[in-house]
Order: C-alpha cells, then structure tokens, then sequence
C-alpha cells in the first residue's frame, strides 16, 4: 500500500484531520504495544553490531546509508555482513536464516533490498535477527550491519544511526496508523546513537533539533546519481517509474539532473512487478521518444524477466545514487570508536546470550 499524503503534512486539510483523529485510539494502543516490545532485553552476540534504520515507515536512504558504511568498514580492514529481514522474500518465510545468492536468488526469494546490498558484502536474511547474526558470524564476520531493525530489540546493537529524510522528517509526528512513526520518538531516541539527515528541509531540520537536544550527533548527506548516468538523463525526455517509500525523490532526483519528465509513475514500495507492467511503460516510453528509466532497487526486482522484453521498445534503465556525507570523517569515526569500546568491553562469550 501506499502512505496517505496526510502522514507526511504538518498541516493536512480536512480529510486528513479527519483520519487523523479516526486513527488516533488505534495508534495509542499500537504505541503500547511497541513500547512493550522494545523494553524486552536484547541477545548479545561475539561482535559488534550496526543498525542503520529510520524512525517511520518508508524509504529515507538506509539501505544506500549501510552500503556506505559497509564500504568504510571494508576499508578499515573488517570483514561486515550485511542482517537484513528480507522484506517480501520467500527465503526468510521459513524463520530460518539464508546466505544471499546474487547468481541464484532473485528479489522474490531474498527481498530487493538484500540483492542490493549482497553486491558490497556478504548479506544474510532472516527474520529472526539472533539466528541471522550467528549464520554471519559462522561464516567470519567481524561485525554486523542491520539494514533496519531499530525498533526491533532481539539483537542489542552497538552503534545505532538514524536515518531521516530531510523533506519530510518525521511526518505529521503521529504513530501508525495515524502517522508514519514506528514508535514514540522519545522511546526511539533512547535507542539511537546519531542521526542522520539525507536531503534539505525544514522537517529535516526540526527533526535534527530533536536529536541535538537530546545530545546525539547529528551528521548531514545527500544523494548523488552517478556521474555517467547523470549525464545520459542531462535533456532527454524520460519516463520514470518507481516502487520505493517516496517515489517523488526519485523524480526530483531525475530533474535535478536535466532529465525532462514526459510521465511519472508512483508505485507502493517493494511493489512486485509483473511483466505487463513493464511492457505498458516500455509502450509508453516508445510513444512518448523517451527514455524509460527507474531506481536500483526497483531494477533488481524486474531483472528476472528482462531478457523477454521487446528489444525493440526502450529498455528500463536505472539511476544509480550513491550517499555523500558532509561529515563523513567524524561519522566514520564515532562508527570506529563504537566498535572499538565494544571489542574492549571483554562481554563477548562467542554464543548468542538469552
């Protein structure tokens, strides 16, 4: 499904005034129940943990945001693995946990995003995160990366980086399902070690305000197509497609880099593409001369049908982005120093602690 636009206004008309106060008796019993789950003690495991993850639903940069800390981390000489859920992939239904195979799994099987990330690192799914984390480090992990899981306290973590979306923050500041907070943003802060604000915005900013007045750093970045890429879409007339949290970041992302946008197409996030829909934008695409293009996360879950496409229609194609962090040296710093206190602590036992 996709998010109401009321979640993200700080000032919604009518209707979502209306929603709002309809939904608030449910979000006051789900933020009870969130409170409970998250006060439950974590199990230890025999290396340090990252959690990159976000105070709402949807798409604020995470999964680019743990690609780069994973290349920092390899850089450093340490060998990470990527714990994802898998969200949408049928590997992890079983409760088990599974090694991702690029040349075998397809985003049905792992989740889009594991495919994503199993290109820097080693990457396991699994819903159970204690189970993921032991099959890491089975297979020499020096530490782990959580691609979300902030609001989950089955692993207890090291190091935790909230990631927030500069445009829209936290959204109309109200728990699901009459906003898009996960929990109650005092109670996430409890849990968070820095934040992160990807993108400009005034809701950026307010929500970085709360971080500096709870006395957590706060680093800023952005988003940056790949050069070669940018240059493709520099004039030319695109399509554009995507099934991510925010689509309309995509599309900004495309007409910041001089691409004229002949059509848009906003689809849920993790939105599992059949090939009519794709033959529909090639159509499109073909009708309108122009390019048809979408993001990275979207073009691993069409990759299993590409080669029975039309080759004679425009082809899908994506825009890559990679995370420029303003600070990146102080944030790679205090990442370095959390794993340096915790291998130091001496409370590692080499098994998962319950």
């Amino acid at each position: 499904m996709r998010a109401p636009d009321f979640w993200w206004s700080a000032t919604p008309g009518l209707f979502g005034r209306t929603m709002t106060a309809v939904l608030s008796p449910l979000a006051a019993l789900y933020g009870r129940a969130v409170t409970r789950r998250m006060a439950r003690p974590g199990s230890r495991v025999s290396a340090p943990v990252i959690c990159i993850g976000n105070f709402v639903v949807g798409g604020a940069g995470k999964t680019p945001t743990a690609l780069a800390v994973a290349q920092w981390l390899k850089r450093a000489g340490e060998t990470p693995y990527f714990l994802s859920r898998g969200y949408g992939g049928a590997l992890s239904a079983d409760g088990g946990a599974h090694l991702v195979d690029q040349r075998r799994h397809c985003a049905a099987e792992a989740g889009d995003e594991p495919l994503l990330l199993a290109r820097v690192a080693q990457t396991v799914v699994a819903r159970d995160r204690p189970t993921g984390a032991m099959l890491a480090l089975a297979g020499g992990a020096s530490l782990i990366v959580m691609d979300d899981g902030l609001q989950n306290p089955s692993l207890r973590r090291d190091f935790a980086l909230a990631v927030i979306d500069g445009a829209v923050g936290f959204g109309n500041g109200r728990l699901l399902p009459a906003g898009p907070l996960r929990a109650p943003i005092e109670l996430q802060l409890q849990h968070t070690s820095a934040a992160l604000v990807i993108g400009e915005g005034e809701a950026g900013r307010a929500a970085g305000a709360l971080f500096e007045a709870a006395g957590k750093p706060i680093f800023h970045g952005r988003l940056a197509p790949d050069a070669n890429a940018a240059l493709r879409m520099l004039g030319a007339r695109v399509v554009a497609f995507a099934g991510i949290g925010r689509p309309q970041k995509f599309f900004d992302s495309l007409t910041a880099c001089g691409a004229k946008l002949a059509a848009r197409h906003s689809f849920p996030d993790h939105y599992p593409y059949r090939p009519s829909d794709i033959a529909a934008l090639q159509r499109q695409a073909e009708a309108l001369d122009a390019l048809l293009v979408t993001t990275e996360k979207d073009m691993v879950k069409i990759a299993p049908f590409l080669s029975a496409l039309r080759p004679d229609l425009p082809q899908p194609e994506a825009l890559p982005v990679v995370l420029v962090v303003e600070e990146a040296a102080d944030l790679k710093s205090l990442i370095l120093d959390a794993m340096a206190r915790s291998r130091a602590s001496g409370q590692r036992s080499g098994q998962v602690e319950y």
